[in-house]
């Protein structure tokens, strides 16, 4: 749609918007004084967003002043700009106002104008970075590390060994009460749907505290070995925060299973993480559904279960004879209610959660967490979430992806409250939840973003407690995102990107630098980016281009061991050096704007994502391939959408005969709709299915995906053309 410059709206096009006469009048007077008000743009554009546009007004004006505002300005219009004064208040901004001199000498301006910088100084000086945010998070070590950084030289370790001879426990510093927070401050805040109507429910520090003491006394009751792997395999609610912290201040290692996957997924996961227990919960209860998950855990020959019920005080089903209810589990330390549990202290580099992300292999890499990378999550959201005491942050997510227990370190570790819905995120009982808890931080994916603005379903709630968005799992759209920006009196939308293996991010916004639609603004604090140019060598700094993504390798809390792979052979192997240091894969394709933004285009391997979850082609082929007798193979490609957003799966099909091209096409896209989820994942949706004679390969046989996501992508926008 071709929009008019802002001085050439009139009262007549408002109105078409639907908007009122008097309504268009009072509009276009305050838009006609701003404009002779402003020098630049994006000065009016802040200006609109602050004093001419709420959430009640058609979406369609909010299109009209930001496309109207920006019609000549070029790429990359900021949709935010800091504040100077609250730019000083932020984590950040207080950190430079007070040591900026002593870190970048005469060069040090303000915290916006010297924050790129602070960010570059954070790579070049990681000893006294680091010394300096886990100071700033007030993180306890029983044993202080001897450096920050001990670089390997021998090549076995490019990343090198962080924090060397320190010891720690993540969730010791979850529980502590330093300067940060008091023991009747409230950490979680919490609604069960069904109950949208009651008061949100609390829970302080102290509370918290005392039930993970008694979980981690109970666990030390079922006499499991030392640093044993327990799984959970449960939503995102108060019990599992508890059982994950008990977990880890006991000394043992989570295995993190999303509440999403079939018997075959959880077994798969048990298996390679060796599990000795699993938490689960008696079922799911979703409006008048109730899904069956420990017949799930039970279907995939789960060792000893410890059962929560979902809803009251017992469990709906009669348990294995060896299983516990939660209330029997508990029961085992009774005596010890109160009691102090001291934390297992372990070294930095102790596996504290197993994770898990999906490769091109078939078996889904299985990816151990170590002491520091609960820091490196509260790090990222000390630094450009500015998350801190008093703050309250919903992040729809699950113990099963990283970003639940991103959430929980991210969230306590700053001093801040953490807010469950327990329930589905996507209607207007979670956005009443918003409301209620009064959410400061609030995290999204894109397509719950869609979600709600397509069935309006944030509607009549007031958001403006909100002080910035985060957005992470999918690449993001403009018009969703400036809908969501909307919602909240135009707070900004720090886009968040990363991987379970980086445990955190590598590539995000900040609130000390202007903020485009969609785009990332900055390497994260620590970080170097590299794109990679066709012949496979990085592009000059600050060079505009598209490529593969690579990282420097000395990356804080990132991982260094697969507990079912080559570390090294997947993450540097082939990859080219920088100043004598090999980069580190990543498999991203990203393009830096020529006015300095990042954007992500999707994969450059065989791996996609489907609604936040990096899933291997193979997998999801080898379930296709078995679908139907007529089909030859298959191939499973992630298509981004002409407008953006997420990728949109896409099932290439060859069928053994030619005669049979004319198969049905919907019946079989339902066929591997049904497989998919019930084998894969529920989540998982078949956007279309297309067919061809043969599929692109190599001279070594391999099928060349990228070259289908190159031709299936310019037949979908040429669809739109």
């Amino acid at each position: 749609m071709a929009y008019k410059s802002l001085n050439l709206i009139t009262r007549s096009d408002i109105e078409a918007l639907g908007i009122s006469g008097d309504v268009s009048e009072k509009l276009l007077k305050d838009l006609d004084e701003i404009i002779h008000g402003s020098s630049t743009p994006p000065e009016t554009w802040i200006q609109i967003s602050r004093r001419i546009l709420h959430p009640n007004l058609p979406f369609s004006f909010h299109q009209m002043m930001y496309y109207g505002c920006y019609k000549d300005f070029g790429p990359d219009p900021p949709a935010w700009l800091p504040d100077p004064k609250v730019a000083s208040l932020t984590n950040v901004g207080k950190l430079l106002e007070s040591r900026g001199k002593e870190f970048l000498g005469e060069n040090y301006k303000n915290p916006i104008s010297s924050f790129s910088s602070f960010q570059e100084f954070s790579v070049s000086n990681p000893e006294v970075y680091w010394r300096t945010v886990l100071d700033e998070l007030n993180i306890v070590f029983s044993v202080p590390p001897k450096c920050i950084l001990e670089k390997d030289t021998s090549g076995d370790n490019p990343g090198g060994n962080w924090l060397p001879g320190s010891y720690l426990n993540p969730a010791r510093n979850c529980l502590t009460n330093g300067f940060k927070r008091r023991l009747d401050d409230i950490v979680i805040r919490w609604r069960d749907e069904g109950s949208d109507d009651l008061p949100v429910n609390t829970m302080t520090l102290l509370e918290l505290r005392s039930q993970v003491w008694l979980a981690a006394h109970a666990l030390s009751a079922l006499d499991l070995e030392e640093e044993s792997a327990i799984a959970v395999d449960m939503p995102m609610n108060v019990e599992s925060v508890i059982i994950y912290l008990a977990i880890v201040l006991a000394g043992h290692v989570v295995v993190s299973i999303a509440d999403s996957f079939s018997p075959r997924e959880i077994s798969t996961r048990l298996k390679i993480s060796k599990a000795k227990a699993i938490f689960t919960q008696d079922v799911i209860i979703r409006g008048d559904k109730s899904i069956p998950l420990y017949r799930r855990v039970i279907d995939a020959e789960a060792p000893l279960a410890i059962v929560v019920p979902a809803r009251g005080s017992s469990c709906r089903m009669k348990l294995r004879e060896k299983d516990l209810s939660w209330n029997n589990f508990l029961g085992k330390a009774r005596n010890l209610r109160g009691v102090e549990y001291v934390a297992v202290e372990k070294p930095a580099g102790a596996y504290t959660n197993i994770l898990f992300s999906s490769g091109t292999t078939g078996e889904p890499k299985a990816i151990p967490w170590k002491n520091i990378s609960p820091l490196k999550s509260a790090a990222d959201a000390w630094c450009h979430l500015d998350v801190h005491r008093g703050d309250v942050v919903a992040w729809p997510t699950n113990l099963g992806w990283m970003m639940g227990p991103w959430l929980v370190y991210a969230s306590l570790i700053n001093g801040a409250c953490m807010a469950l819905y327990n329930g589905s995120p996507l209607g207007p009982t979670f956005a009443k939840f918003v409301q209620d808890a009064e959410v400061t931080v609030l995290g999204v994916i894109p397509s719950i973003v869609r979600t709600w603005q397509n069935s309006n379903s944030t509607s009549g709630y007031d958001w403006s407690r909100i002080r910035c968005f985060g957005s992470t799992g999918e690449a993001s759209n403009i018009d969703e995102y400036l809908w969501l920006m909307g919602r909240a009196h135009y707070k900004p939308v720090i886009e968040y990107c990363g991987g379970t293996e980086i445990g955190g991010s590598f590539i995000s916004g900040s609130l000390l630098q202007p903020q485009s639609l969609a785009a990332f603004s900055t390497a994260v604090m620590g970080c170097k980016l590299f794109i990679l140019s066709e012949d496979g060598n990085p592009i000059p700094p600050y060079e505009a281009g598209v490529g593969e993504l690579a990282l420097c390798p000395h990356l804080f809390g990132a991982s260094s061991t697969l507990l079912n792979g080559n570390h090294f052979r997947v993450y540097f192997q082939g990859m080219p050096t920088f100043q004598g240091q090999i980069l580190r894969r990543h498999g991203d394709l990203f393009e830096r704007t020529s006015k300095g933004y990042y954007r992500a285009h999707g994969r450059a391997d065989d791996t996609m994502n489907l609604g936040g979850i990096k899933v291997g082609s193979i997998e999801i082929e080898r379930v296709c391939n078995s679908v139907d007798d007529s089909v030859l193979e298959t191939a499973a490609i992630g298509v981004p959408p002409p407008s953006g957003g997420p990728e949109q799966l896409v099932i290439a099909v060859v069928f053994k005969s030619p005669e049979i091209s004319k198969h049905d096409l919907n019946l079989l896209k339902k066929s591997f709709n049904s497989e998919i989820q019930k084998k894969l994942n529920p989540l998982f949706k078949v956007s279309s299915v297309v067919t061809l004679p043969s599929l692109p390969r190599t001279a070594t046989n391999k099928v060349m995906r990228r070259v289908l996501r190159q031709q299936l992508t310019q037949t979908s926008l040429n669809s739109k053309l």
